[in-house]
């Protein structure tokens, strides 16, 4: 009975170990979380070794593929909807360019982020007031003529 308690014991002493060793990789992995999220993919990219350009241009080229064969498969019934929804991803758009546009020069960025970010406003600007009106006739398809 001795050899069975004792047996007990030191599995118990070893399931304390593990878990005192899966507790300190869980710790290390916590404190590590905030620097690779801070990386992003682009980062972990590069620490793969993949040129970060060539990385977002392949995210880039698959976006278009995906959204081209996205949109031609819509339904015409579908395709007011659709505006609506590429006018709130274009607001989104515009955000983003706001304060790529407002970017202080004295903190890293370049005239080629503030050029960059105006032209991103007036084609974004331009997408969304382009979208309205789309939507707007296609909803005057469907009312009634006088």
């Amino acid at each position: 009975m001795a050899s069975a308690a004792e047996t007990l014991n030191e599995l118990a002493e070893r399931a304390a170990q593990a878990a005192t060793d899966l507790a300190t990789i869980a710790q290390e992995a916590a404190e590590a979380a905030p620097e690779l999220a801070s990386q992003g993919m682009a980062g972990a990219a590069a620490a793969a070794g993949i040129d970060p350009f060539l990385f977002q241009l392949s995210i880039f080229a698959l976006a278009c593929f995906v959204g081209y064969y996205v949109v031609w498969s819509v339904t015409p019934a579908l395709h007011t909807p659709l505006m609506s929804v590429t006018n709130a991803i274009s607001s989104v758009i515009v955000v983003g360019a706001l304060v790529a546009a407002g970017a202080d020069i004295d903190e890293g960025a370049t005239w080629a982020t503030r050029i960059f970010g105006f032209i991103g406003v007036i084609l974004a600007s331009v997408n969304i007031f382009g979208g309205f009106l789309v939507t707007e006739r296609m909803l005057s398809m469907y009312k009634k003529k006088d």
